[in-house]
């Protein structure tokens, strides 16, 4: 592992000037293949290859069960005003509510990721997790929503997690981006939640800046860089990556926090996708991790890390 020297900003192109969109919603009618085809890509010749293979699968099973689900119940207008006026999420995972179309939801991920080819624990899971009545679901989605899942229930919660992510990523984009606020350090300005990691990116107006990307509705929104994002400081801030790696994707350590959250430079590479990704440079985690940060990012998918 090293550690990179003096921070900087990478310059915009001449004739560019920096003006990004506080927050973009994700289209889940595309984020999930997307994602699919990205894991399939990290797979070839990674040493977690089944493992992304797998997460492949449930990615593209996350994607097929959108057609004909119900419409998910959104917050009355009136609702949705008073966050925006008080700096809160619209979409607040602390005050989630089941309903039909997170059942149906459910069901349709269960029923078809029994398809995927998946390791002996994943099966094991999701045969829990089909079999559970409806207050053991309650509490597994809660568990998820909490970042708070029992270690010895990760494999059932993979599966809820997956769910939610769909159920989230598609009330979201029912929303206005342009009535989204920043909600505090770390915080997703849709619901609330931690980032899965932050990416640098080369969009037309953009280009050089960062968002974090929210782990569960798949929310991007601005945030400074060279600034932690779990406690703000901007002191302290350096930057760690596998030698022999390529320098796409780096930690940002806060030595204020002792925290770190990824910085996928997106603009250097535009198949980089902030949960894929993140998922395939596990080595970094461990490395960091044995330097004495923790980390701040969240993965659904990475929940024993």
């Amino acid at each position: 592992m090293s550690k990179a020297g003096a921070p900087r900003h990478d310059p915009v192109p001449i004739g560019e000037v920096a003006t990004p969109p506080f927050a973009r919603l994700a289209d889940p009618l595309s984020l999930f293949h997307a994602r699919a085809e990205r894991f399939l890509s990290l797979a070839r010749g990674h040493e977690l290859a089944a493992y992304l293979r797998f997460l492949a699968g449930l990615a593209e099973t996350q994607h097929r069960i959108q057609a004909g689900l119900p419409e998910p119940d959104l917050p009355e207008s009136d609702a949705v005003a008073r966050a925006h006026e008080f700096g809160m999420p619209p979409l607040d995972r602390n005050q989630f509510v089941t309903g039909p179309a997170i059942e149906a939801t459910l069901d349709r991920l269960f029923a078809l990721a029994r398809e995927l080819d998946m390791p002996e624990p994943a099966r094991a899971g999701l045969a829990r997790a089909t079999a559970s009545d409806p207050p053991t679901r309650d509490a597994m989605m809660r568990a998820v929503l909490a970042d708070s899942v029992p270690t010895e229930r990760l494999s059932e919660h993979v599966f809820v997690a997956g769910a939610l992510q769909v159920h989230f990523a598609r009330m979201a984009a029912r929303l206005d981006a342009g009535a989204l606020v920043p909600v505090g350090d770390g915080a997703c300005p849709t619901c609330g939640g931690p980032p899965v990691s932050s990416m640098v990116v080369g969009w037309i107006g953009a280009h050089g800046t960062r968002f974090c990307a929210c782990a569960l509705c798949a929310t991007l929104w601005n945030y400074v860089r060279i600034k932690c994002t779990l406690c703000g400081s901007t002191k302290g801030i350096a930057y760690q990556e596998i030698e022999g790696h390529g320098d796409t994707v780096k930690a940002e350590t806060c030595d204020s926090c002792r925290g770190y959250l990824k910085v996928l430079h997106q603009h250097k590479d535009a198949a980089l996708e902030p949960v894929a990704d993140d998922v395939a440079t596990l080595g970094l985690d461990l490395l960091v991790r044995e330097a004495g940060y923790r980390r701040g990012g969240v993965n659904p998918f990475l929940l024993g890390y």
